[in-house]
């Protein structure tokens, strides 16, 4: 049984963009000028795909409940 996916964001890495904001502003917020995600996992949604690849540095991390890289690609 799936627990849906995990959203993790690199804070090392973050630019504070904000396109992930933009795209997905269900799943991801900006605190202290970096991105975070509303929830640490989420269900399966088209959009949390898109935030992750739009990434400008690829912060963006979403995997399954096996821990595989489902974005970015």
């Amino acid at each position: 049984m799936s627990t849906g996916w995990r959203i993790e964001v690199d804070t090392d890495r973050c630019i504070g963009s904000g396109s992930c904001v933009g795209m997905a502003p269900a799943h991801f917020r900006m605190e202290s000028g970096l991105a975070a995600p509303v929830s640490a996992t989420v269900e399966e949604n088209e959009a949390v795909i898109d935030a992750a690849e739009s990434c400008p540095v690829e912060a963006i991390a979403v995997r399954d409940d096996d821990g595989t890289v489902i974005a970015p690609s």
